[in-house]
């Protein structure tokens, strides 16, 4: 397969939306930390307790997959300098760990994904039965 200067740019519009993606995660985690954290401040409640481990856990899954992701680009930058300078062995062998960087904060994404569907099974089990099959006035026999 022949490599030239324009396969890294290919990076560049995925990377764009990726860090869209990767910030609103961010920022939708930031918020509900801060919720949880008036939760907190008012009872210990272990179901806020479970939820702010879970927490912690996808704040730095996210921290990390944007580093990588950010590497990841640096590299891919270097690889089309590389290009530019007519170093085509270094061009590809710094695409080719762009890309894995890329792969890395992938793989992490995928898990903060998985854990994020964690977070809400901690209050489904937290809400019990009851939230499964409510009951209303009507229902009372």
């Amino acid at each position: 397969m022949e490599l030239t200067l324009a396969t890294p740019t290919l990076l560049f519009p995925a990377s764009s939306l990726l860090f869209l993606a990767y910030t609103n995660r961010f920022l939708h985690l930031s918020a509900l930390i801060r919720k949880l954290h008036v939760d907190f401040l008012e009872g210990h409640h272990p179901a806020v307790q479970a939820q702010i481990r879970n927490l912690k856990t996808r704040l730095w899954l996210i921290r990390w997959m944007q580093a990588f992701g950010v590497v990841s680009l640096l590299f891919c930058l270097a690889s089309m300098g590389a290009f530019f300078y007519e170093g085509v062995a270094q061009a590809k062998m710094l695409f080719g760990i762009a890309l894995g960087l890329m792969g890395v904060s992938l793989v992490m994404s995928l898990a903060e994904v998985l854990l994020s569907g964690g977070a809400l099974a901690i209050f489904l089990r937290d809400m019990g039965e009851e939230a499964l099959h409510p009951r209303g006035k009507d229902d009372e026999t």
